[in-house]
């Protein structure tokens, strides 16, 4: 039986944009304002305490890197129907590079003033990417958060301690393998955006560059 391994899928690829969803989550809550732009659940959670508290204004902060997710959600699937097969680059390529140059933007806008629409912007970023690349070798996984992929890897070592299954094992291994990569980016990010502020985008700009060029690269079939 033989089986296609895209390149969209590989382990390489969620790697390296794990890096870049925890970078950008690093990067929003160091240095604009304290927002976590990947994750929209912290933003729903303390828009819903703002708005309980009266704070209107505050909670349309939270609200707006929640709307730009969802606009990039839907932005992201209209660009899989109406140019998947129709360009001579792949569909996620075209995400990828729209990514760069949300970053470009991002980049641009000044410190504090800024902070609201570079929030938004990252988010965009993030719900483009988190809804390109939502599989690592078959398996459902995320490169801009973290519960999820620390869910199905714990279940699936609860289902290797279990059964001693290797391929459980093996899951649990890739899963872990994610989260940790976000680690990096996170940590990574601290430490350039508190050294460099805002020219440290320059690394994720980067890596997207890098994730581009990777899906030049042709599936290969291998048996199973």
């Amino acid at each position: 039986m033989l089986h296609t391994d895209q390149m969209s899928d590989s382990f390489r690829i969620g790697a390296v944009l794990a890096l870049v969803g925890g970078f950008l989550d690093a990067y929003t809550y160091l240095f604009r304002g304290q927002v976590f732009a990947n994750a929209q659940t912290g933003n729903i959670v303390l828009m819903g305490i703002q708005f309980a508290e009266g704070n209107w204004s505050k909670a349309f902060v939270y609200f707006i890197p929640i709307f730009a997710f969802v606009i990039g959600v839907i932005t992201d699937e209209g660009i899989k129907k109406h140019l998947d097969g129709r360009l001579s680059l792949h569909w996620r390529q075209i995400v990828l590079l729209i990514e760069m140059a949300g970053l470009i933007i991002v980049f641009l806008l000044p410190l504090g003033s800024g902070d609201m629409i570079a929030n938004a912007m990252v988010s965009f970023i993030c719900s483009l990417q988190v809804q390109s690349f939502r599989k690592v070798h078959g398996l459902p996984y995320a490169t801009t958060m973290c519960t999820g992929n620390l869910r199905s890897g714990t279940n699936h070592l609860s289902s290797f301690l279990q059964t001693k299954d290797t391929l459980s094992f093996i899951k649990c291994l890739k899963y872990y393998g994610i989260i940790l990569f976000f680690i990096f980016g996170a940590g990574i990010g601290c430490v350039s955006v508190k050294q460099c502020g805002n020219i440290s985008l320059l690394f994720c700009f980067g890596l997207l560059g890098i994730a581009f060029l990777m899906l030049f690269v042709k599936s290969k079939s291998k048996e199973m």
